[in-house]
């Protein structure tokens, strides 16, 4: 190939360090495979529209693929048909799309990893009690995933834990913040806390440290403000992706696609649950990120 193959990577966002991590693994695996890749992603993970335009924009290009993580699933599909239509293959990474347009979907199972959740919460509850969860959105395959994958599993698991309330901020801390006081004032007995993201999971924190409520709080992804929560005992323990290996498996599917080679459906990329226990250890440290 004389022309030098170019990937754009359309993100969900690009201000929580998940993405940031997401672009190291894209980075180095282009360092490997030799190839051009960009990385953007609107400012929040709230505007859909801006999202669609940077799509609209790397198509443009005329890119030999393309990444994309979907913050709304289908909203993306005519310009994903778009990209069918001119032989661009495109990887889904982070949050797949309803549609058998890409070719795989580079991903954490993010039902399993917030059923792991679940499970933990259990356990330190007591496996009896009031629980809620702050989600990201319910419009992303993630949000869908993880609050289903937690629910299913308290509902088939734990018959004495009962789910109170699910609300959605928007993966904004502040937000986050307010919906988690809203819940704390309205259930005096409640128990525990999901926060299915890192900025939900950062407004639970906040909101139990304003009211001085002792909850039981499980976060997801990592970040350093979770990270210090976790030190501290104000967060019992949280689920890890793989960001780094999210980004690096999405250019390497690429290139493999352009090579004409079979993909799987979907390229697991891994999970962790992380406690005060084992947040040093090697093997965790390497999936955490600042």
């Amino acid at each position: 190939m004389a022309q030098e193959v170019y990937i754009p990577l359309v993100s969900k966002g690009f201000q929580h360090q998940f993405w940031q991590a997401v672009k190291q693994g894209a980075d180095q695996a282009a360092k490997d495979y030799k190839v051009k890749v960009t990385f953007e992603g609107p400012e929040t993970e709230a505007m859909v529209d801006k999202q669609i335009d940077m799509l609209s924009a790397a198509l443009a290009k005329k890119p030999q693929a393309l990444g994309f993580a979907a913050l709304d699933s289908k909203a993306a599909i005519p310009l994903l048909k778009k990209a069918q239509a001119a032989k661009i293959p495109v990887v889904a990474f982070d949050s797949g799309v309803d549609s058998d347009i890409p070719v795989t979907t580079a991903t954490t199972d993010n039902k399993a990893a917030a059923a792991l959740a679940a499970d933990k919460m259990a356990e330190l509850i007591g496996k009896s009690g009031e629980v809620a969860l702050v989600v990201h959105d319910q419009t992303s395959r993630t949000g869908v995933d993880r609050r289903d994958g937690f629910v299913d599993r308290m509902k088939s698991t734990y018959p004495n834990i009962k789910i109170v309330s699910v609300q959605y901020g928007g993966g904004d801390q502040l937000k986050s913040t307010e919906i988690a006081k809203s819940i704390l004032q309205a259930s005096p007995n409640l128990k525990g806390m999901f926060g299915a993201n890192e900025g939900s999971a950062i407004g639970v924190v906040n909101a139990a440290k304003e009211t001085k409520r002792k909850i039981v709080i499980v976060g997801y992804d990592s970040g350093k403000q979770q990270k210090d929560a976790i030190k501290d005992g104000t967060m019992a323990g949280a689920i890890t992706q793989n960001p780094v290996g999210i980004g690096y498996k999405t250019v390497e599917a690429a290139v493999k696609a352009l090579k004409g080679e079979t993909l799987p459906k979907v390229i697991d990329t891994g999970f962790y649950w992380y406690d005060k226990s084992n947040i040093a250890d090697p093997k965790i440290a390497a999936v955490l990120y600042d």
